[in-house]
Formats: C-alpha cells, sequence, structure tokens
C-alpha cells in the first residue's frame, strides 16, 4: 500500500468552534451553546481563561461518575450546522452532545467520493448518531447505516428528518455490526463505500463482545468481500480512544487490502484565534 502520511485538521465552521483550551479542558461552541468538557490532550495552559465563564454547561467528574453542570439553559436539543448539514446536538451523560467536529474532513472526503460515483450504495458500520450516513446521502448514495443501539439509531434518524431526507435513502438497520458485515458477505453484497467507525469496546444489540484487537482484523477481511472493484469506490476507518497509532491502523488495512493509493493521520481540532490543535482521533482512507 502506498500510505500518505497526513494529519487533517478540522477548522472552525459553520456552528461549531473550538474557543479555547488547556489544563486538561476544551471550551467548545456548537450552534448557540457553548460548553466546557474534559480534554486529557491539553496540557497547556488556557490562553483566553476570560471565556470559559460563558459556558451554559461544564462537565465535571465527581467520585468518578461524571454529570453536566447546566448553569444557563440548555434545550434538550438543538440543531448545529457542520460542512453544510444540520445536525441535532444534545447533552449525553458521556461528556459529549452527538456531533464531533473533528470528523469534518471526513465527511468531506465522503460527499466528494460519493459525488463521483453513480447511484453509489455506501454501508456505514457503527453509525452512531449518523453525520456520516447523512452527509452520503445528502450527496447522493442509498446508505445502509447500522448500529447495535437503538437510542444512537434513533438519533440517527432524526439527523436524516433534518436534512429532509427521503424516508428510503437511509436503510436503518439494529445489528452488531461483524455479525450483519457476515450475513451481507454470504448474500454477496456489494458496497461503492465502506466506512468503519469501530470502538475500542462494545456490545451488540444481542449482547455480542467487540474487542477491537481481537475483531478489527476479522471486520476488515470480511469488508474487504463487500468492497466494489470499479474504479472510484473507497474506504474509510476511524478511530477514537483506542490507544493506536495511525500507522498501526494503516498497517492492518494494508495487511487485508494490499497495494492501493490511501491516506493515514491524526484528526485534528485547530482553536478559533491560535494555532494550537487538539488531537482527536485517527482516520485511513483509500481509493480504488
Amino acid at each position: 500500500m502506498t500510505m500518505r502520511d497526513r494529519s487533517l485538521i478540522a477548522l472552525p465552521c459553520g456552528d461549531y468552534e473550538l474557543l479555547d483550551s488547556g489544563e486538561n479542558m476544551k471550551l467548545e461552541r456548537f450552534g448557540a451553546v457553548v460548553v466546557a468538557r474534559p480534554e486529557t490532550q491539553a496540557l497547556w495552559q488556557k490562553q483566553k481563561p476570560e471565556l470559559w465563564d460563558t459556558a451554559h454547561a461544564v462537565f465535571a467528574f465527581r467520585d468518578k461518575k461524571g454529570s453536566w453542570d447546566i448553569r444557563k439553559p440548555v434545550p434538550e436539543s438543538w440543531p448545529v450546522i457542520r460542512e453544510g448539514v444540520a445536525l441535532s446536538a444534545r447533552l449525553t451523560g458521556f461528556n459529549h452532545t452527538g456531533i464531533f467536529p473533528e470528523q469534518a474532513p471526513n465527511w468531506a472526503w465522503i460527499r466528494e467520493r460519493v459525488q463521483g460515483l453513480e447511484q453509489p450504495k455506501v454501508l456505514n458500520l457503527f453509525g452512531y448518531t449518523g453525520a456520516a450516513s447523512v452527509v452520503a446521502a445528502v450527496a447522493g448514495a442509498s446508505v445502509t447505516h447500522v448500529d447495535a443501539s437503538k437510542q444512537s439509531l434513533d438519533w440517527a434518524h432524526e439527523n436524516a428528518r433534518l436534512a429532509h431526507l427521503p424516508e428510503d435513502r437511509i436503510r436503518w438497520i439494529l445489528d452488531d455490526a461483524l455479525a450483519f458485515a457476515k450475513r451481507e458477505a454470504r448474500r454477496g453484497a456489494i458496497y461503492d463505500g465502506i466506512i468503519l467507525d469501530p470502538p475500542a469496546f462494545g456490545r451488540g444489540a444481542k449482547g455480542e463482545v467487540w474487542k477491537i484487537e481481537e475483531d478489527l482484523p476479522k471486520l476488515l477481511e470480511i469488508v474487504k468481500s463487500l468492497l466494489s472493484d470499479k474504479p472510484g469506490s473507497f474506504f474509510l476507518l476511524n478511530g477514537y480512544a483506542a490507544g493506536y497509532s495511525p500507522h498501526s491502523f494503516a498497517q492492518a488495512v494494508e495487511s487485508t487490502f494490499g497495494t492501493v493509493e490511501g491516506e493515514a493521520g491524526e484528526l485534528l481540532l485547530k482553536e478559533v484565534s491560535s494555532d494550537r490543535v487538539i488531537p482527536a482521533g485517527i482516520y485511513v482512507h483509500f481509493v480504488r
């Protein structure tokens, strides 16, 4: 595999800004709501301490359990526009809003790939709240979105409605990603684009256990049989909080797919008024 080493920087854009960071925290604006959240990568000092008082909500850990300290009124959910797509944000008990702004460069890449194909079929495994599925569908793809969480699937469906997508544009599958991929392989299914965003650890819809160190190589082998050979077909593997480097993911992909032209690197969030960035994930992608 000819894999180019390239970090992707998510710039302040649309309804999202990384306002400041430091002292193991980050201050972000999602639309009209400003939140402060823990960030272990932010080892530096805050540059604009005066801004932190503008936060509507602050996530803090107490006795190993985290919760939001609501300082100003926050809607139960609210729309946030990122990469031209409206997504539904809300405060969750897991320290996130359901929108992952570092993914913006990946979403732009998906949109470009989809627009370069004729009536493409895209498979999104571990689809979670569905931003990548919605971006692909808005660009013209027929999408199969798979997630083992009913709550996440409902949230993704809500994002599809915000985008005014036809009901048949995205096929919603409540299932374990590995189990679904195996069935698709037996059926001889073929997709023009495949997106993977696996957790380090998880459980399927029927209690299946996912361990990335054991199951990602198995899934890559199955996904290889599902990806079309036609020019322009694409593959994207995203990683978050799994403890691996981009080179680890790239070499895992290389050992399965062989020689393809691709890129791998970090996903970085840039502050709105400085050159500082927060490492927020890793990715590998290639195009046939």
